[in-house]
C-alpha cells in the first residue's frame, strides 16, 4: 500500500511547489501507520480520531538533522527508537512527524508537559509577556514573579509559602541543598537508591546516582511509588535528628498523581523544603524551591542569585499552567483516567507473563518487564522491541528503571479514556508480536 500511496503522490504533486507536496503528504499520511497497511485485514488498533491539520513541515528532514548532531553536537546524547523521530509539532496530547504521521504521546509529561503540547493559554502568555518585557529578575520589580510566587504558594501545605525560582530541577535540588546545609550546618544527605536529582556536581555527589533524599514518585528509578506510611516515621527520625526534610516534585508534582496536587501528600507529611521543575512550566525552562520563612532566611548570609531564575517570561508561563490545572480539573482528570488506565494495564498483567508488575497512581505509571516472574529477570531487550511495534503503531512511551526494563508512562494531563484504550491496546498487540 506504501507503494501505491507513494506512486500516487508524486502523480498528483507534479508541477506544485514544496509547500503544497507538504500539505497533501501531511494529508495523506496523517492516520497511516506501516503497521496498519501491511495488516490492513483487522486487529491492529486504530489511533483515536483528532480534528488537527498541523501546519505543512518544509524544513530539513530526520537524516539530516540526524547527520549533523552526529557531527556537532555531544556524543552522550542519546535517543529513542532506532531511527529516531523528526518530531516538528504538538497539540495537546499528540505529536507529529516531519510527514504529518500523528503519535499518541505517553511519555510528555516528564518531559515537562502537563497541560498538553501548544495549549494555547500558555502560549499566548509567553507571548504577551515577550512583546512586552523578557528580563528583569534581579534590580528591578515586576509583578510576574510576585503574582507566580503568590499562586504557587497557595497550593502548598502549612508554612511553605517562601520561593525561589530556578531554571531547571537541577538548580532547584542544588539550591536545595545549599538551603538544607547552612540552616542545620550538616553536610549529610540520607536519600534513597536509584534515585535521580540532577546532573550536577552536588546532586550527582549526594546521590552518587543512586543515593540522596526522597524522590516522592520514584519516575527515573522505574516509577516505585513509597510503600504505605512509609515517610511519617522517617520524617519524624529526620526532624528528631534536627534534620530537614527535601520532597523532589520535579516528577511527581503539579496534580500528575491525580489524587492531590504533590506527591508528598499521598503519604500525609508536609516536607521541610520543596522542589519542582518540569511540568511547572509546560516546556518553558523553570524550576522552583518552596520552603518556609524560618528556613529561607539562611540565603541571606549568600549572596544568592539566579540571572534567569524567575524571568517575566516563565513565570508567565508558569502560571499560566497552575491556571490551566486549576480551570480545566486537570488533577481530576489524572486522577479517573490515571486510574482507568492502571486498570487495564493490570488486567493486561493476566495476559502476559512478560508483565512482572503495574505500579503509581493517576498518570504516572510503570510496567516492568521480565521474562522470569519469579526471578524478576529483566527484559530489557524485548522492551525495545516492543517500544518499536508501539511507536509504529502510534505510540510513544518512555523508558527507566535501573535495568532499562520499565515502560514509563506519564502523558500529558488532558489525556482521554479513549487515549488510554489505544495505549494498552497497542502494548498488548505488540507483546502478542513478540
Amino acid at each position: 500500500m506504501m507503494h501505491k500511496l507513494t506512486s500516487s503522490f508524486r502523480r498528483l504533486t507534479v508541477g506544485k511547489d514544496k509547500l503544497g507536496r507538504c500539505r497533501l503528504y501531511s494529508q495523506l499520511t496523517q492516520h497511516q501507520s506501516p503497521l496498519e497497511e501491511s495488516e490492513s485485514a483487522g486487529g491492529v488498533p486504530t489511533i483515536p480520531a483528532f480534528d488537527y491539520t498541523p501546519p505543512p513541515y518544509v524544513g530539513p528532514t530526520a537524516d539530516e538533522i540526524f547527520r549533523k548532531r552526529k557531527e556537532f553536537l555531544s556524543p552522550s546524547m542519546f535517543y529513542l527508537y532506532k531511527k529516531p523521530l523528526n518530531v516538528v509539532h504538538g497539540k495537546m496530547q499528540y505529536l507529529f512527524d516531519e510527514n504529518g504521521r500523528r503519535y499518541l504521546d505517553g511519555f510528555g509529561g516528564i518531559a515537562t508537559v502537563n497541560c498538553g503540547h501548544c495549549h494555547p493559554d500558555v502560549v499566548q502568555a509567553i507571548i504577551n509577556q515577550v512583546t512586552t518585557i523578557q528580563h528583569s529578575t534581579i534590580l528591578y520589580l515586576n509583578h510576574c514573579i510576585a503574582d507566580f510566587a503568590s499562586a504557587l504558594a497557595g497550593k502548598l501545605p502549612g508554612d511553605l509559602k517562601v520561593v525561589f525560582f530556578t531554571n531547571s530541577g537541577t538548580e532547584a535540588n542544588e539550591l536545595a541543598l545549599m538551603i538544607a546545609r547552612l540552616y542545620t550546618g550538616c553536610q549529610d544527605i540520607i536519600s534513597l537508591r536509584n534515585a535521580y536529582h540532577g546532573n550536577a556536581a552536588g546532586t550527582m555527589g549526594a546521590t552518587a546516582q543512586s543515593n540522596w533524599k526522597f524522590n516522592i514518585v520514584q519516575g527515573v528509578g522505574g516509577i516505585v511509588e513509597l510503600a504505605p506510611n512509609y515517610l511519617p516515621p522517617v520524617y519524624n527520625s529526620i526532624k528528631k535528628a534536627g534534620g530537614l526534610v527535601i520532597a523532589d516534585e520535579v516528577q511527581s508534582g503539579f496534580a500528575r498523581t491525580g489524587t492531590n496536587f504533590w506527591g508528598f501528600q499521598n503519604q500525609g507529611i508536609v516536607p521541610d523544603i520543596v522542589t519542582m521543575a518540569k511540568g511547572i512550566g509546560n516546556g518553558i525552562p523553570l524550576g522552583a524551591v518552596v520552603t518556609t520563612p524560618e528556613i529561607a532566611k539562611v540565603l541571606t548570609r549568600r549572596s544568592y542569585f539566579n540571572t534567569f531564575g524567575g524571568n517575566p517570561v516563565c513565570t508567565a508561563a508558569g502560571h499560566a499552567v497552575l491556571k490551566v490545572i486549576e480551570r480545566e480539573n486537570l488533577q481530576e482528570n489524572a486522577h479517573v483516567v490515571g486510574s482507568y488506565l492502571k486498570e487495564r494495564l493490570t488486567a493486561l498483567k493476566d495476559k502476559h507473563d512478560i508483565i512482572g508488575d503495574v505500579r503509581g497512581r493517576g498518570l504516572i505509571l510503570g510496567v516492568e518487564l521480565v521474562t522470569d516472574r519469579k526471578l524478576k529477570t529483566p527484559a530489557n531487550t524485548e522492551i525495545l522491541e516492543i517500544m518499536e511495534t508501539m511507536k509504529d503503531l502510534g505510540v510513544l512511551v518512555g523508558k527507566g528503571g535501573f535495568y532499562g526494563n520499565v515502560f514509563r508512562i506519564t502523558p500529558p494531563l488532558c489525556f482521554t479514556k479513549e487515549d488510554a484504550d489505544f495505549l494498552v491496546d497497542a502494548m498488548d498487540y505488540s507483546m502478542s508480536k513478540l
